[in-house]
């Protein structure tokens, strides 16, 4: 179980989440939905051990975190993956698609077949592997950031509007890569979205984020079934 408790983020003067619990279980998608800046990011960054809340605590499977970024154990770290919503904020432009997908094997001192295998599995060919975050769509960078995500095989997988902005079918793919991984994987995942057509069709429960900092998340009082077209 990925669980935060009591979660409180401040920015400032201004209280983004005010005593917040959440959790996602192994094996299940959570969709969460909210207005823009009610803290769905926020709260993405704090799960994934990136950002180090004012109060509250955050577990992976029973384990409380006893530090953040990397002051956090590694093991834990390496459970939980993030994938941001803006792409080129999230690579080094000075690497090629294949670096960029290998750079936690290469940290890790792990062999780097799997990126490959997760490379074509992320629907891109070897020739875009050589190419530059600048020679390539946002869509098609995305879609290497979501191979990286899922190197390490992590525990938990958080979606930060990964989709957006991105055509039709790179959505599509991009979901079912991850709905994938779940099943074979059984890996939590949590998928923020504005869209809440996607949410249904994606998620096996969705949740709502309230604007207001004190207000809490509001599970959907029961599972909502996942399309397999």
């Amino acid at each position: 179980m990925l669980r935060a408790d009591e979660i409180t983020v401040r920015y400032g003067s201004r209280t983004v989440l005010d005593r917040l619990s959440f959790e996602v279980a192994p094996g299940e998608i959570v969709g969460l939905g909210g207005p823009s800046g009610c803290g769905k990011s926020t709260l993405a960054r704090v799960l994934a051990l990136m950002l180090r809340p004012d109060g509250g605590r955050v577990s992976v499977d029973g384990t409380p975190t006893p530090g953040w970024r990397q002051r956090a154990p590694r093991a834990l770290r390496t459970s939980v993956a993030l994938l941001y919503q803006q792409p080129r904020l999230a690579v080094d432009p000075r690497l090629t698609l294949a670096e960029i997908i290998a750079e936690p094997l290469a940290a890790a001192k792990l062999p780097r077949d799997r990126a490959a295998e997760l490379a074509e599995r992320a629907g891109l060919t070897p020739d875009l592997l050589t190419r530059r975050p600048h020679e390539v769509s946002d869509g098609q960078l995305q879609r290497a950031c979501l191979a990286r995500a899922l190197t390490l095989r992590p525990r938990y997988l958080v979606c930060d509007e990964m989709t957006t902005m991105l055509d039709a079918s790179t959505q599509a793919l991009l979901v079912g890569v991850v709905r994938d991984y779940r099943e074979e994987e059984g890996a939590g995942v949590l998928a923020i979205s504005h869209d809440q057509v996607l949410l249904e069709r994606w998620a096996d429960r969705r949740a709502e984020l309230s604007g207001a900092g004190s207000r809490p998340v509001t599970p959907s009082p029961s599972p909502v079934p996942r399309s397999r077209s």
